[in-house]
């Protein structure tokens, strides 16, 4: 049972972490549903689609997984952020889970089957107990994420048992399906890399890959707090941002604005902000980009005003809306280092002031965005720049390795290099 108990700790270590317990309830909603009863619909809802769901459908291809470089990925994002490695290394292939939503990218990963996860299922009783005694808490809060998390370890090591991948990249090293591959591919001694495909923070899981590639010194800084690093590390900034570079925004006045949300973020803050900026600015446009999570009904926002449209996550790669950009705005989201690196100005705005995470990544604090602590700030400050926006790319170097390089724009090549050598040297 401890063995039990030390495996599934490090598995679920973000969400279990007190870090993670402490973060305002709309950031652990978006993981787990803060209405007990809700939880209980989800754990009956993926014990039926998931569980049961998985035991009826034949969904592996085993030529096209033996022997091959795994890119494991659990979003569309991990996708965007991956592709790069599949267009370099023919023998690359993407991997995901039977059920997992990989957005539009669904139809176009391998997938490995699940039927067998039902069957360690007698272990989560004993688990669930063993971490009341240990985290009470975060035990009671989250029990439907240990009850998701249980299986995927024993599942993925049968699978790598079988398959044998030459190596496994990632591009997620938090969520619970993603380390129960990373340690199972540890027990087996497969080697593993790991590509940031996102901002971090310094509750994630202690970096633990066989080479990694982070984007920035923020990056690795921020992991150093996360606990001992083990492996290669690499700098080599944002290989999906490479195709963007050339479409730096570089004009001079403000045009268009965007509004980027997500999970934590409340939809009356959001409806009074483009209210007031719509008032304000009656010759400006505004697009608003929720989070590809996000599945709010944002619909009604149109009603305010003609020039406010809207771009999907799932339609419209992130990088492609912000090239439509001359500002975006947003609270605490990863998508200000994107804009930033495309030279759109980018502001820091609470739309949900009633919880305390004041820049949760830190944007603020190191001068890689600007602040607007309420509306009648913000319109002031777009008003003394409506006809100089200023030029912010380079306020990103400390995020991003490559700006203001040689290798600025080719990112993916640095990095792409690095992941050849790294296969060549373990296969």
């Amino acid at each position: 049972m401890k063995q039990w108990y030390k495996l599934y700790s490090n598995i679920v270590y973000l969400h279990f972490s007190e870090g993670f317990y402490q973060l305002p309830e709309s950031a652990k909603n978006a993981v787990s549903p803060t209405s007990p009863w809700k939880r209980l619909l989800k754990v009956a809802g993926y014990t039926i689609v998931r569980l049961l769901g998985n035991l009826f459908a034949s969904v592996e291809h085993p030529h096209k997984l033996r022997s091959k470089v795994w890119l494991y990925v659990v979003s569309q994002n991990n996708y965007d952020s991956l592709k790069f490695i599949q267009e370099g290394l023919p023998d690359a292939v993407f991997v995901a889970g039977q059920s997992k939503d990989i957005g539009r990218y669904n139809g176009m990963v391998r997938r490995l089957s699940l039927r067998r996860k039902i069957l360690y299922y007698y272990k989560f009783l004993p688990l669930y107990f063993q971490f009341l005694k240990h985290n009470r808490q975060s035990t009671l809060r989250f029990s439907d994420v240990l009850y998701d998390a249980v299986g995927f370890y024993e599942v993925y090591l049968r699978k790598l048992q079988k398959y044998k991948p030459a190596a496994i990249v990632f591009a997620n090293d938090h969520n619970a399906d993603a380390r129960a591959m990373l340690l199972a591919a540890k027990t087996l001694g497969i080697k593993t890399a790991y590509i940031q495909h996102a901002s971090v923070s310094p509750i994630f899981p202690p970096l633990s890959f066989d080479l990694s590639l982070l984007e920035g010194q923020d990056t690795l800084d921020k992991y150093k707090l996360c606990g001992p690093i083990t492996g290669k590390v690499e700098l080599v900034g944002m290989p999906k941002a490479d195709a963007f570079v050339p479409f730096r925004n570089h004009n001079s006045s403000i045009q268009t604005i965007g509004l980027g949300c997500n999970l934590m973020d409340d939809l009356a803050a959001i409806e009074q902000l483009l209210r007031e900026l719509a008032s304000s600015f009656p010759d400006l446009y505004f697009i608003l980009r929720p989070h590809p999570r996000d599945k709010r009904d944002f619909t009604f926002l149109q009603n305010i005003s003609s020039r406010i449209s809207f771009s999907t996550g799932v339609d419209e790669p992130v990088f492609e809306y912000l090239k439509r950009l001359d500002v975006q705005i947003s609270g605490n989201s990863g998508i200000h280092l994107e804009a930033v690196l495309l030279n759109v100005w980018s502001i820091y705005y609470n739309f949900n002031p009633q919880e305390k995470l004041h820049d949760y990544y830190g944007f603020v604090e190191q001068g890689l965005v600007d602040a607007a602590p309420d509306a009648a700030s913000l319109v002031m400050r777009l008003r003394q720049h409506l006809q100089h926006k200023p030029d912010v790319f380079l306020l990103a170097k400390y995020y991003n390795a490559t700006v203001g390089t040689a290798f600025d724009g080719k990112s993916g090549e640095l990095a792409l290099k690095l992941i050849n050598d790294f296969v060549v040297l373990y296969t």
